[in-house]
């Protein structure tokens, strides 16, 4: 049941993302235009305290017009590591630089439409150097209760899918 894809070509692009059109051959021998969203990969940092506590900011995106909490994350510059990224974007956003960074995990938010891959990290290792570079990004800079995910999720505090897959799957982690 495998789709094949036969050309793609560029319809716009710039330093964020390029928007492409692929034909794709369906199983069925069907032709489909199909648009491809091509995205720089994504890296996120989970800083989990010795409380079971997560660093996380709250703040409002625009697109949606949610206001939630989120693991801080970021792009990757051009040639950037994830890690790079997700090291550089905590610091930036929180003020506190993590160490000993470990893979948690790389989930694909929205494959059907766009390959961008958010690559997860977590560390129990951090030190505050100083204030956010990016205050703009978060409302409220907080250590969240690991526990707390599951109410945050029923009142609608968490609404981007790499920081719940990110913290369910911390969670469990840490249960052992």
């Amino acid at each position: 049941m495998e789709w094949v894809v036969h050309s793609e070509g560029t319809v716009y692009e710039n330093p964020w993302l390029t928007v492409n059109l692929a034909d794709v051959e369906l199983p069925d021998g069907r032709h489909l235009d199909h648009y491809v969203l091509r995205l720089r990969p994504v890296g996120s940092t989970a800083i989990v305290d010795d409380r079971d506590r997560v660093l996380m900011i709250y703040r409002h995106r625009f697109i949606t017009g949610h206001w939630g909490w989120e693991l801080p994350a970021g792009v990757a510059e051009p040639g950037e590591e994830p890690i790079a990224t997700a090291a550089r974007e905590v610091e930036e956003e929180t003020g506190w630089r993590p160490a000993d960074l470990r893979p948690l995990l790389t989930v694909s938010t929205g494959s059907g439409l766009t390959d961008c891959a958010h690559h997860l990290f977590w560390t129990d290792r951090a030190t505050l150097v100083g204030e956010p570079v990016d205050p703009h990004e978060a409302s409220k800079i907080e250590w969240v209760p690991l526990a707390d995910v599951p109410a945050l999720l029923a009142a609608g505090e968490l609404h981007e899918a790499s920081t719940v897959a990110g913290l369910l799957r911390l969670a469990a982690l840490r249960a052992g």
